[in-house]
């Protein structure tokens, strides 16, 4: 099965979670984002908080393998 929006999530049930994430990281990165609309902000600000959103991710995922 394929998805026809590359933003789509492989599962839906998720996405609650991934937002809340998503707030976490901004706050962290001190990016003003909102709930919503966030025209206001550059693309280099939406870009850091995805970059760092992936980078946590992975170092979560390598602490899981590693078995820590």
């Amino acid at each position: 099965m394929t998805n026809s929006s590359s933003n789509s999530m492989s599962v839906p049930e998720a996405k609650s979670a991934m937002n809340r994430f998503k707030m976490e990281v901004a706050n962290e990165l001190g990016v003003p984002l909102s709930d919503g609309y966030n025209g206001n902000l550059t693309s280099a600000q939406n870009g850091s908080v995805g970059g760092y959103m992936v980078k946590k991710m992975i170092e979560a995922q390598e602490r899981q393998m590693a078995g820590k």
